[in-house]
């Protein structure tokens, strides 16, 4: 606007006496100039003018008078105040309302004392273009203002009112920040909000929520409480010591999060009831005063990449007939449950890891059911324990170092598992009670310290292609009146007898093999054990019967490698990276994102070179096959040599993503194996294990670790040439299906690809992963503590950039990995330091200072 300007001075200095009688005289697009003082008056601004302190904000303070009105009414469009302190006189009325069709701007204001309402008509209303201005100007615009000593709602907008918030502060609000009812449309960028008694922010009826940047601390009640039909978009926002639930969705709203963290709540991080619906991808949920997410009744919630720790109840509950999805999440540090399925619930999972739970690692009960694949369970009090009816799914999956059970299905329970290997329990690995009813396919269960699997009276699993072995007690233990069937499996090196069959047990064990034990088998009398093609190997009494030389090796699979599914167990929906055609295709990403991830990671500047060389050829390589012409000859198999730590793993990963954004790969997703999953322990091992790995790989990357220990320096019956003369035969007869990448240690390497012609044919390209130097390190602690909410200091970045100078760079020097156990140090002498000090300040809780690097 740009127009005449009207002065405004209470003690004579201008031509006007009062703001009121500014706006009178002005004409549409004027000025309104107002001196310091305090203005009692109660404004209402009817037509598009501006107003504008003359010496800015805190010098104009304007507050109603003697008539219990607002202190600035607007009924016009296009109004805008700068530089003012608008005051109100207590909760009602408000100081601020913005009415019909009418809009302010707000700019470096500053608003105590009273509410600042927008009433807005219906949103009906609102679909019709306004007589003048543009359609989709906010009603309301606060921009750098001050929102502060409130009783009472803060900021209201009713009917189909708009606001915009940027760079804003609300704080000391007895009661709620911001509420939205009926149709309104509210947005906020870098909005800070403390010191809150009621809601942070509270949207009903049809309402739309759209947040980014946004901080909220200190809320005596939810932080984000969503109602109704109203919608949620929240990006980057931080929610920290709200007094209920994080975010709260109720009645049939929905929400979408990106990058969103919740610290501290007093109860729930995110909660999800009626028929709400949350999306939420790269989240964090830490220290929940009880769950870190909780889904209750009908409603939905799908998680991707994100993050729940610490919670005082189970991490995840799922009750009633909700469902949640869970891709590639973290769940660590349950006082409870790491996710906990009751009633008819449904809860699906693939990629993710579940650590510390002080119950079970995941839970199902009642009739509720859980599907888990390419999940990680770790040290949890039991690993997995299935109680539902229903008919529980692992697949793909390791669990280890339970406390007690690995994996328990409770009496009248059921479960299906696929592959899966329980290692280290603090009991028994697998155990399944009377009534239940458990399908094991392959996978192993290694090293338990009580019996490796336990049939109670009356159960009668079906157990095919699973290694036994180590058990410190029996490899397999079949109580009195148990059952079952046992097809195909190897128990190997137990402590107590193999097989122990209790009186009145009646278990059935086919081709299976026994191996490296004192005795392969004790039965008490009564017992009915029966065995079909067994055979006993490096068993000092063996008393199977038919278990001689002659009895030869078991036919079926060998243990631990996947058999194809039968028509009874249909493929998971789940997006599982890795399990072949038991999977969905992964989205889409574009490979302009794709590169620009590439490039945001730390150091490897010819790293990054290389793989960008390569994406260009490859496109020239499409584009000719897409114009009909022959493809130039291109091996696309890489040998990643680094030290560990210097982010082999993630750019192969990354690597896969290219090719598929490329249209080169069909999935591009990354399958890791090592030594141990290739290379078998007796003759005829090797071969199936190894091509059972591969073909988990087809459509994506194969990434070899330590790929030289497959040729050590004295072979001698080593299986590994084996497994690599299977891996050249295998990347023949699947060229364009399937990228292999060899990684290790940059001086063995060579000898690996030496080792067999076809591997030096097929591996033309190294890329070399050069150590960190001290900056990157540097760097790389920065990022860890950015993901934390953790700041340097300028000292404490210089002391920790000599620290890095001064690390040893020999064999036990980890690079990323020495950066990450460096700023978990840091943490801890932080925290030893803050806990001693009198009154400690949010910035001391964040500060990490040069006396907190590690000596």
């Amino acid at each position: 606007m740009s127009g005449p300007v009207h002065v405004v001075a209470a003690k004579g200095r201008g031509a006007h006496r009062s703001i009121a009688a500014a706006v009178r005289a002005a004409r549409p697009g004027d000025r309104v100039l107002v001196t310091p003082g305090e203005y009692r008056e109660s404004l209402t601004v009817d037509r598009p003018v501006v107003l504008v302190s003359e010496l800015g904000p805190d010098s104009v303070v304007l507050s109603p008078g003697a008539d219990a009105a607002p202190a600035l009414t607007v009924t016009a469009r296009n109004c805008v105040v700068r530089g003012l302190t608008v005051r109100g006189s207590g909760a009602s009325p408000p100081a601020v309302r913005v009415v019909g069709a009418a809009a302010l701007a707000l700019h470096d204001c500053a608003v105590s004392g009273g509410a600042v309402e927008v009433r807005g008509g219906e949103p009906a209303e609102q679909d019709a273009p306004p007589p003048d201005g543009d359609p989709t100007e906010p009603a309301l615009l606060l921009e750098r203002c001050v929102v502060a000593d409130i009783t009472g709602t803060a900021v209201h907008l009713s009917g189909g009112a708009r606001a915009r918030v940027e760079d804003t502060r609300i704080e000391s609000v007895d009661g709620t920040a911001i509420l939205l009812t009926g149709g309104a449309r509210f947005a906020a960028e870098r909005l800070r909000m403390r010191g809150v008694t009621g809601h942070g922010m509270r949207a009903g009826g049809r309402s739309a929520l759209a947040i980014a940047d946004c901080r909220i601390r200190d809320v005596g009640a939810g932080g984000l409480l969503v109602e109704d039909q109203a919608t949620l978009v929240a990006t980057d926002t931080r929610i920290t010591a709200s007094g209920a639930v994080g975010v709260h969705l109720t009645g049939a709203a929905a929400a979408d999060l990106a990058e969103c963290r919740v610290v501290g709540p007093v109860a729930s991080g995110l909660a999800v009831r009626g028929e709400a619906r949350l999306t939420a991808t790269g989240c964090a949920v830490t220290d929940a005063g009880a769950n870190g997410v909780l889904a209750l009744g009908s409603a939905v919630a799908e998680l991707t990449e994100c993050k729940i720790a610490g919670t005082a109840f189970s991490a995840v509950h799922v009750a009633g007939e909700a469902a949640v999805r869970l891709l590639e999440c973290r769940i660590a540090d349950s006082a409870e449950h790491g996710l906990h399925v009751i009633g008819t619930a449904r809860a699906e999972l693939a990629e993710c890891t579940v650590t510390g739970a002080a119950m079970s690692g995941l839970h199902a009960a009642e009739d509720a059911v859980f599907t888990a694949y390419g999940c990680r369970v770790v040290d949890a009090r039991t690993g997995v324990h299935a109680e539902s009816s229903e008919e529980t799914e692992l697949g793909h999956s390791t669990v280890l170092r339970a406390g007690q059970v690995g994996v328990q299905v409770a009496e009248g329970g059921a479960a299906r598992l696929a592959h899966v290997r329980v290692a280290e329990a603090g009991a028994a690995g697998i155990v399944v009670a009377a009534g239940a009813a458990a399908h094991v396919e392959g996978g192993s269960v290694e090293r338990s310290a009580g019996s490796g699997i336990v049939v109670w009276t009356g159960a009668e699993p079906h157990v095919s292609g699973t290694l036994v072995e180590a058990s410190t007690k029996n490899g397999v233990y079949i109580a009195e009146g148990g059952g079952g069937t046992f097809t195909s499996c190897e128990i190997a090196a137990s402590g107590f007898p193999a097989l122990h069959v209790a009186r009145d047990a009646a278990p059935n064990f086919r081709r299976c093999r026994i191996r490296d034990c004192a005795e392969d088998l004790s039965a008490d009398e009564g017992a009915r054990p029966v065995f079909d093609g067994c055979s006993s190997h490096d068993v000092k009494r063996s008393t199977i019967p038919d278990a001689g030389p002659g009895a030869g090796p078991p036919t079926g699979p060998p243990p631990g490698v996947p058999t194809e599914r039968t028509p009874s167990t249909p493929p998971s929906t789940l997006a599982l990276a890795g399990a072949g055609d038991l999977a969905e295709e992964p989205p889409e990403e574009t490979l302009e994102d794709l590169l620009d991830e590439l490039n945001s990671l730390v150091g490897l500047a010819e790293v990054k070179r290389s793989v960008g060389a390569l994406v260009k050829l490859m496109q020239t390589v499409r584009r000719r096959e897409d114009a009909g012409l022959p493809a130039p000859p291109l091996s696309r198999h890489l040998v990643f040599a680094g030290n560990p730590g210097t982010g082999k793993t993630t750019v192969a990963r990354l690597y896969g993503r290219l090719l598929k954004a490329l249209g080169l790969l069909r999935r591009g997703h990354l399958i890791e194996v090592d030594r141990s999953t290739l290379v078998g322990e007796y003759v005829g091992h090797t071969g199936p294990r190894t091509a059972a790995a591969f073909n988990l790989a087809l459509g994506g990357v194969l990434f070899i670790d330590e790929a030289y220990s497959l040729a050590p320096f004295h072979a001698g019956n080593d299986f590994g040439a084996e497994a690599v003369a299977t891996l050249v035969k295998l990347m023949e007869d699947n060229r364009d299906d399937v990228v292999v990448i060899a990684a290790g240690y940059p001086a063995e390497m060579g000898r690996f690809i030496a080792s067999n012609p076809g591997l030096e044919s097929r591996f033309t390209r190294t890329l070399r992963f050069v150590d960190y130097d001290a900056e990157e390190l540097v760097s790389i602690v920065e990022f860890h503590a950015r993901e934390h909410r953790y700041e340097l200091t300028a000292e404490a970045r210089t002391r920790l950039t000599a620290f890095f100078d001064a690390m040893p760079r020999g064999e036990g020097f980890g690079n990323g990995r020495s950066a990450r156990q460096a700023f978990q140090e840091m943490t801890e002498r932080q925290a030893e330091r803050v806990a001693e000090m009198d009154g400690a300040l949010p910035e001391d809780l964040i500060a990490l200072e040069a006396e907190d690097i590690p000596r």
